[in-house]
């Protein structure tokens, strides 16, 4: 039988592993940017990175990823973001376009000039560029 100390020690160690890992990515060469602007970006508070004009992008409602972003980046809930985006709606501004998929989101990234979406870190290729990362620990 296990003593505590060592299924303590297991899980701290096994732990790490586990972490999964993401990023928010873009077609074109940029510098990191900072969580705030990535809220902007992602809140239409903001449209361009330097001269650049950004199209947000977010996985559909229920995914895990959107769900971490939303947490963890953004540090808003689901509640608060539907309230958000009703006030907004009535000034015309419409919330970032929605993708059903990491793969929908990788290729609409690709392809569209100024795209800006987050993928797991494990997703990411040569066509990408990390401007901001996180995880869920």
């Amino acid at each position: 039988m296990l003593h505590f100390s060592k299924i303590l020690l297991l899980f701290i160690l096994f732990v790490p592993l586990y972490a999964k890992e993401y990023a928010v990515v873009v077609s074109f060469k940029s510098a990191p940017i900072t969580q705030n602007k990535i809220k902007a970006l992602f809140l239409k508070k903001s449209s361009f990175i330097g001269e650049k004009k950004i199209v947000p992008l977010n996985l559909a409602l229920g995914s895990s990823i959107r769900k971490s972003f939303e947490r963890k980046v953004l540090h808003m809930s689901l509640r608060s973001l539907q309230s958000y985006w009703t006030r907004e709606h009535y000034l015309g501004v419409r919330p970032p376009i929605s993708m059903q998929s990491q793969k929908s989101m990788q290729a609409f990234i690709k392809n569209v000039s100024g795209a800006i979406g987050y993928v797991r870190m494990e997703n990411i290729d040569s066509e990408m560029y990390i401007v901001y990362k996180w995880s869920d620990e």
